[in-house]
């Protein structure tokens, strides 16, 4: 899976979830970022760099694995392989269409 996939697959899976109420912004590194802002009627998926309430940091394979079920949410939180700084309850929002 590439970038671009990562970004189509959560884009598409946005779309169908209810608005998070809030933004966050996951950082794979190497400039490959992804904003979701929730705080209108729908969830906009963007690669903007903008602040977010919540940022989550994480490699893309791990992000990858997320997607493809491979790897839980909570699991990944709890073994560091994915990282929030800012607004906890707005990350955990993400489990309910990345789980």
């Amino acid at each position: 899976m590439s970038f671009s996939s990562v970004l189509s697959d959560i884009q598409g899976r946005a779309a169908n979830a209810s608005p998070i109420g809030s933004s966050i912004k996951f950082d794979f590194g190497d400039e490959q970022r992804i904003y979701i802002d929730g705080t209108g009627e729908n969830n906009i998926v963007t690669e903007d760099d903008k602040d977010a309430a919540a940022l989550v940091l994480m490699k893309l394979e791990d992000m990858e694995a997320l997607l493809a079920g491979k790897l839980n949410p909570m699991m990944a939180f709890m073994s560091g392989k994915l990282k929030v700084k800012g607004d906890m309850g707005v990350a955990m929002k993400l489990q309910s269409f990345l789980g």
